[in-house]
């Protein structure tokens, strides 16, 4: 009931406000400027209680101040809007290219795959090595003796699957040591050196036959290597073009938000111009104070439509300054990008066979699984080669040295085995013993006196054998020093279930690979399929929105000429700016997906760096 009573004093009371307005109107023809300030007054006055808790309170003072300040809603968090930076497309994008982390993330991924391929390649560095050794031995009762040895060789790993192992060894031994080998032959020779030199250099040679002869671990391993360096080349290209991808759309995005920023801006421009409108047939009588409120409320609205609009400059920008800049403390956070590049209409009409053909050759994932298919064949072929028998051939050759010094090494000493007419227990008893094993052989030989035993006159040692290290180290070069052999080792695994196992491992990886390109194949020929009917559709979607703006203008020209005389209300009006706006966003909006979808189809179709004139290094193949 209270509300049926309200409704009907609302009634009353826009029947009485219509009335003073034709009053004020007709008076105004005859006194204006008086009539109209008391007809003025007189509605104020005539204004209930009840009508003033419905009516928002806008004083021109007010509104005056709004429209003077309204350009607070316009800054933004953490940036000066008074310091701007230009920038084009092709500028973000080599800013990108330069300090995007994504980017680098990539690039270092490909240095570190060089590192392992040249940590690979080491295997076929020559290993040199040095022992020198020095040792003292000595037992209770005995001369102690002193020995000394230097050894050193190269090992190295050729190409076609064989290894090389040279050696030299120098040895310097007294004596009495265990480690004289060469004394007990000197001495039966009649010599009796003190210190024993003996030097040797020699090389061995082992070449797979059979097994390991077309390729062996250390081969597939670098081939594989190369081909994943490759990879990490084709990952790089491809965060490279989807990073660039995201440069160009947030640049876009960019564009598009301080159009639609500038959009909605123009249209509360005009709210605050329809609002000094309506001020001034208030003022003038010609409008009542309720129809502040109207105008008021759609001058909120748009201003919370700018808010936004300048909240959406800000989120897309910090996307492009994300992907631009590398410093997270970078002084251009705090400055406001400025793009120059407008969005591009063009009619040229894409060619989808052309695209597909484009796609299927350069796209880095196809490219990728190519390799990988490579890498299966490597592994094939090398399981494969592990099956069969192992045949190595084994060779040697080597030089040998020998010298002595020290004792007694004339040429002219004799050593008797048993001295004639010296009879001693040592000669009776060897005498003995080789009359016993005479009789032995033969009983009917006499038995011999030490009369019948000549003396035994050894020659001495040669000439070239005296000296020390350096003439062992010379003896190593005569002609009777040459040693060398030549073999082959045949090795054959029972069974070899491990190298068939991995074999049909490798044949189904390979499978494996073949259906993954065929997917991938089919994934990509869909995604370039959808970014040209995306690229044509916002080619249409532009020309359908710049009817549409052409069409709001028109609309909107009309309705205000309706309402400067009178015929239209500001409702219509709002509706009629409104509508203007949303074509403009529309075409602005097709305008900058036109340009996304170029830039999509670029990344699909992988001409990124083509269409954008930039070269990408390859890896250095090792």
């Amino acid at each position: 009931m209270k509300l049926a009573k309200r409704f009907i004093f609302l009634y009353c009371l826009t029947v009485l406000i219509f009335g003073f307005n034709a009053v004020k109107t007709f008076a105004q023809t005859a006194d204006p400027k008086p009539q109209v300030a008391a007809n003025k007054n007189e509605t104020e006055k005539k204004l209930s209680e009840e009508e003033a808790e419905i009516l928002p309170v806008v004083s021109p003072k007010t509104t005056e101040t709004t429209a003077n300040n309204y350009s607070n809603i316009l800054n933004r968090a953490g940036v000066q809007t008074t310091q701007t930076l230009p920038l084009s497309l092709n500028e973000a994008i080599r800013k990108a290219l330069e300090n995007n982390n994504s980017i680098e993330v990539a690039r270092d991924d490909v240095r570190y795959q060089e590192t392992q391929l040249r940590s690979i390649l080491g295997n076929y560095d020559p290993v040199v090595s040095v022992s020198p050794t020095f040792s003292r031995s000595s037992t209770t009762g005995s001369t102690s003796s002193n020995d000394f040895r230097l050894n050193a060789g190269l090992d190295k790993l050729i190409r076609p699957g064989g290894r090389i192992s040279s050696f030299f060894n120098n040895s310097q031994t007294g004596r009495n040591s265990s480690n004289n080998t060469t004394f007990n032959q000197t001495s039966s020779l009649g010599t009796s050196a003190s210190t024993t030199y003996f030097s040797s250099v020699g090389i061995n040679y082992t070449q797979p036959l059979f097994r390991n002869f077309g390729v062996d671990n250390t081969r597939r391993q670098i081939k594989i290597q190369r081909k994943r360096l490759q990879q990490s080349d084709a990952d790089f290209r491809r965060q490279t073009i989807e990073i660039i991808t995201q440069v160009q759309r947030a640049y876009w995005d960019l564009v598009f938000a301080l159009r639609d920023q500038q959009n909605r801006l123009a249209n509360l421009n005009l709210s605050k111009e329809n609002l000094r409108q309506v001020e001034a047939k208030i003022e003038a009588g010609a409008a009542a104070p309720l129809a502040r409120a109207e105008v008021a409320t759609e001058l909120a609205n748009r201003e919370g439509d700018v808010l936004l609009a300048t909240q959406q400059v800000s989120i897309t920008e910090n996307t492009l300054k994300t992907l631009l800049l590398r410093d997270p403390n970078a002084p251009e956070w705090s400055q406001s990008l400025v793009p120059v590049d407008k969005p591009v209409i063009t009619d040229e009409p894409i060619v989808v066979e052309d695209a597909v053909k484009d796609a299927i050759e350069n796209r880095p994932e196809l490219s990728r699984l190519r390799l990988q298919k490579e890498i299966n064949t490597i592994d094939v072929g090398y399981f494969k080669n592990q099956t069969k028998p192992q045949i190595d051939l084994v060779s040697s050759f080597s030089l040998g040295g020998l010298a002595l010094s020290g004792g007694n090494l004339s040429n002219t000493a004799a050593f008797p085995i048993i001295v004639p007419g010296v009879t001693t227990n040592a000669s009776s008893f060897l005498l003995s013993q080789i009359n016993v094993l005479r009789a032995a052989q033969n009983p009917a030989l006499p038995p011999l006196n030490l009369s019948d035993i000549p003396t035994v006159t050894p020659q001495g040692s040669p000439s070239f054998l005296n000296g020390g290290t350096f003439q062992s180290l010379g003896n190593l070069f005569r002609a009777d020093s040459p040693n060398y052999s030549v073999g082959v080792t045949f090795s054959f695994p029972l069974g070899n279930r491990t190298a068939k196992a991995n074999l049909a491992g490798a044949k189904i990886q390979q499978q494996q690979t073949d259906a993954s390109m065929r997917l991938q194949e089919q994934t990509v020929v869909s995604e370039v399929r959808n970014a040209v009917q995306a690229v044509e559709t916002a080619r249409q979607r532009v020309f359908t929105a710049r009817r549409a703006v052409e069409n709001a203008e028109i609309q909107l020209a009309g309705e205000q000429k309706l309402f400067e005389v009178g015929r239209s209300t500001t409702f219509l009006l709002f509706q009629r700016e409104n509508t203007l706006t949303n074509a403009r966003n529309s075409e602005i909006r097709a305008e900058t997906d036109y340009n996304k979808s170029l830039s999509d189809l670029q990344r699909a179709t992988s001409t990124t760096f083509r269409l954008n004139n930039i070269e990408v290094d390859s890896p250095i193949d090792k």
